[in-house]
């Protein structure tokens, strides 16, 4: 990897807010998740993301979220069990055309009924964008 492309890919951690420090829980792990996007992750908040089965409390949360992975609400609900106050949760979903594309009405519709509020889409890489979730309270 390249100086530049480094660069590029701890921009998108830090474009997602995430420092050094930050706890941060994974949901939905696979094999098609960006494996270079979490290494960046881990890189710059100095720490493995933790699992879905663990119970630290964490400062925010990503989901890789395909369609077909069930009830987004539960989903995004259970998330908020160990999530900070102030904190965020991040959706990633396929972009369009590629596999398991979720529409974003989707998130914006799921959203309110978990409690979060949807404030931005960012694309992350190639083949993910990431929709930034926050409690109503905290816009």
């Amino acid at each position: 990897m390249s100086e530049a492309d480094a660069a590029t890919s701890v921009n998108v951690a830090e474009k997602l807010g995430f420092k050094n420090g930050d706890l941060i829980q994974e949901f939905g792990y696979d094999d098609d998740v960006d494996f270079d996007l979490r290494d960046d992750i881990e890189d710059l908040t100095g720490s493995e993301l933790l699992d879905e089965d663990d119970h630290d409390v964490v400062d925010a949360v990503i989901f890789w979220w395909r369609d077909g992975d069930g009830d987004l609400v539960d989903t995004l609900v259970d998330s908020l069990t160990t999530l900070t106050e102030g904190g965020v949760v991040w959706v990633l979903t396929p972009k369009s055309g590629r596999p398991g594309y979720v529409s974003p009405s989707d998130i914006q519709d799921a959203a309110p009924t978990a409690g979060l509020h949807c404030t931005t889409s960012v694309g992350v890489s190639k083949d993910w964008s990431a929709t930034r979730l926050v409690t109503r309270k905290n816009k």
